[in-house]
């Protein structure tokens, strides 16, 4: 009788572990989804960039420190490695961009072009599912950090090398926004 006892404490305990184990890896699967949400819109987003530029080339010829500057953020947004660098480097572009768009104020032809105006408003689209996407990874994120913080799946975690993710910052809505352009 007390061979049964401790065989099914066992296994009990085997089945604890399992569980645990089962959701600390479905939690980190959910935030690498996350995350490629993130890089599909990242990548839309620089991918939008040079025909905007192209766009604008042809009506702000001496306007070029800008143009440049929009190019310089996307090309440093596209090779950044870690987080922290992401996240800084589309802030940089996101403000590269708000003077791009702040500059077509100063050129009407400009702001009347169609392609222009597609360029923008899809541009715009994307800034949001990025804000929903960073929403989501960060979710899953605080969620996943959770569950490996709180005792006693610390202690399996670690033991398994199951580290904190880090959350994608960018600036605060407000600081974020691009300008609002009326036509």
């Amino acid at each position: 009788m007390g061979t049964y006892i401790i065989l099914g404490v066992v296994g009990v305990l085997v089945l604890w572990l399992i569980g645990v184990f089962n959701g600390l890896v479905r939690a980190h699967n959910r935030v690498k989804e996350a995350w490629s949400d993130i890089s599909v819109q990242l990548k839309r987003r620089h991918d939008l960039i040079p025909n905007l530029v192209e766009t604008v080339k042809g009506y702000v010829a001496h306007e070029a420190g800008v143009l440049e500057a929009v190019t310089k953020a996307r090309t440093e947004a596209v090779t950044a490695g870690s987080m922290a660098q992401k996240g800084q480097a589309e802030n940089m572009l996101t403000g590269a961009l708000g003077k791009l768009f702040a500059l077509s104020e100063a050129y009407p032809t400009l702001k009347a072009n169609e392609n222009f105006a597609k360029l923008q408003d899809e541009l715009s689209d994307t800034e949001n599912k990025i804000q929903a996407s960073r929403r989501f990874y960060n979710t899953n994120v605080m969620d996943f950090n959770t569950k490996i913080q709180v005792f006693p799946n610390n202690m399996i975690a670690s033991s398994l090398g199951f580290q904190k993710e880090e959350f994608f910052q960018l600036e605060s809505a407000e600081e974020a926004k691009l300008p609002e352009v009326k036509f």
